[in-house]
């Protein structure tokens, strides 16, 4: 009896104790709560249902009040085979609470059949999700098709030589109108028209094009009869560029314009988009100073794909063809900070360029060239987690509206895919899920380093030399400069800031590619060093002046989302 006595405080205070752990972890839940579904100050920014968000943020015009339009994770593979990213497990993924948006293939592919389509768009549909429709090059046509290309030379949309040989590639200088009958033809197949009756009112369709296909390149211009016709020989090289350019932009929006007025009735008042892979910049820019020759640059306009397309999707890869890594300045980290000036270029000639970012690692499991297989000869591991902390340095880099993955259309969805793929959607996942996260994602300023300039300088045109080309926020583990391409970097970081001085609060995500590391010391310029810690994975943290603190954020941990009800969101916004 004794013992019983005296065990019953003791109970009584573990009681009094588990209860107000309980009441202060709500007390703590409903503050993240709050943070994360709260209105912001640029405007209501609210955690919605998953379908309803990925059709809120797919169709928000990029000066939106709220702030730049949240990521969705995407697939260049349309599983046109089983067991592959096939429409049922891309619609699983969404159900399951990712934020995709789904990939289908444009009809006309043998393997694109009405079994193929029919319960994936009746189920998006339901859940009135935006798609892609995905193809390989539109104006292959031109070229494959001998309806084009048996025209004779003075109606054949394709090179032209002076003596009369018909090249396999297209022309910027040949007749306009094979375009647009192309452009007609690729959104004519009946299954389209059976697909727009199933789901004839979808809030946006993305058509997007491989973009590969042949083309007379500005250096090979005297190849072209009717480029020599026109303007002759001698012309500068500035000059080529330009009416290269100018005669893709005249072509390719004739190409658009065919697409777009033939498309099913009920779609023509649906928003539609129509964007090509690496329609940007070159991604060599500055590398070497051969770069000009895969370019159309010309002073003022840095290439004329923005003014020829409505979205573009730069490649953001690791070669498996190149030297380039994630852990030395050849990368696609330090390539890509190129993008930055060009996209707010292209923004300028066209604000509502779609603005994607391709994502690969260089996997191809039978060949030599295997990425994989060339970080496992370094004694490395380039592991799903790894790969996740390299995809999120280029998606806050660039904000991108797609993170759209690449694997060949045979690649199944396996042990060796899935798990990559997987964390690429906990990317983006966490950017809507997490309250500091979505904040700095929508109102944050990238911050650059003045310190020091992009370590490619090579033939760098007049007008970009004074551009903020780099990011890469400085560290006590920083290799001494100047940098050479195999300069191997232990951490990659960089930051966003919000606010002005003394309440200025900065985003810094920190990527170490090779191991985990602790007490990193990270400048932020204008400010002061602070102590992070870096990992493959990539570690987030929350700098703030006022309260003068660093916090690592834990991204992973958030409220649920409301309950969801897939079926029942039907208004789009």
């Amino acid at each position: 009896m004794a013992q019983r006595r005296w065990n019953a405080p003791l109970n009584e205070d573990r009681e009094r104790f588990h209860a107000i752990r309980t009441c202060a972890a709500l007390i703590a839940f409903l503050w993240i709560a709050h943070l994360t579904w709260a209105p912001s100050a640029a405007g209501e920014d609210i955690l919605k249902p998953v379908a309803e968000e990925i059709r809120y943020e797919a169709t928000l015009a990029e000066d939106a009040p709220v702030g730049r339009p949240l990521p969705l994770a995407a697939t260049w593979n349309s599983g046109l085979l089983p067991d592959t990213f096939t429409p049922d497990y891309q619609l699983g993924l969404v159900e399951a609470g990712h934020y995709l948006l789904p990939t289908f293939q444009l009809p006309g592919h043998d393997k694109a059949t009405k079994e193929y389509f029919e319960a994936a768009i009746k189920k998006a549909a339901s859940l009135k999700l935006p798609f892609t429709l995905v193809s390989t090059q539109w104006e292959r046509l031109l070229t494959d098709d001998d309806r084009f290309f048996k025209l004779p030379p003075e109606k054949n949309p394709n090179v032209v030589t002076p003596q009369g040989e018909i090249l396999q590639k297209v022309s910027p200088f040949g007749p306009v109108e094979p375009w647009t009958e192309v452009g007609k033809i690729r959104v004519s197949d009946p299954l389209l028209s059976q697909i727009a009756q199933w789901y004839p009112d979808p809030p946006m369709v993305l058509f997007l094009s491989n973009n590969e296909h042949a083309k007379l390149r500005w250096n090979e211009a005297e190849s072209s009869k009717r480029y020599l016709d026109a303007y002759g020989k001698g012309k500068s090289d500035e000059f080529k560029r330009k009416v290269v350019g100018d005669g893709w932009i005249e072509r390719y929006r004739a190409l658009i314009q065919g697409m777009r007025d033939n498309l099913p009735e009920s779609w023509k008042k649906t928003k539609t988009l129509f964007e090509g892979y690496n329609a940007f910049g070159c991604d060599a820019f500055g590398r070497w100073g051969g770069w000009i020759d895969y370019s159309l640059y010309i002073p003022g306009r840095f290439e004329p794909w923005p003014l020829a397309w409505e979205g573009a999707s730069p490649s953001y890869y690791l070669y498996d063809w190149d030297p380039s890594t994630d852990f030395t300045v050849w990368s696609p980290q330090v390539r890509a900070m190129n993008f930055v000036f060009m996209l707010e270029e292209a923004r300028a000639m066209n604000p509502q360029l779609w603005f994607e970012l391709s994502i690969w690692d260089g996997y191809e499991p039978d060949k030599d060239t295997d990425k994989r297989k060339y970080y496992e000869s370094l004694g490395q591991t380039f592991s799903p987690e790894r790969y996740g902390g390299y995809a999120q340095f280029g998606m806050w880099l660039l904000r991108p509206r797609v993170v759209r993955e690449f694997r060949g259309w045979t690649q199944k969805v396996a042990q060796d895919t899935e798990p990559y793929f997987l964390s690429l959607l906990e990317a983006v996942d966490r950017v809507h899920k997490h309250s500091v996260l979505r904040r700095f994602w929508r109102q944050g300023e990238l911050v650059a380093n003045a310190a020091h300039a992009h370590p490619y300088q090579a033939n760098i045109p007049d007008e970009y030399k004074s551009k903020n080309r780099w990011f890469l926020l400085d560290t006590n583990l920083d290799p001494k400069w100047p940098w050479s391409l195999d300069t191997e970097i232990p951490v990659f970081s960089l930051a966003l800031v919000i606010g002005e001085k003394p309440n200025r609060q900065w985003l810094v995500y920190a990527f170490s590619p090779v191991k985990a590391r602790e007490k990193v010391q990270v400048t932020l310029p204008d400010y002061k060093a602070v102590t992070l810690s870096a990992s493959p994975k990539g570690d987030f943290f929350w700098v703030r002046e006022k309260e003068n603190d660093v916090q690592k954020l834990d991204v992973d941990q958030f409220p649920p989302a409301p309950p969801q009800n897939l079926q029942l969101q039907q208004s789009a916004p």
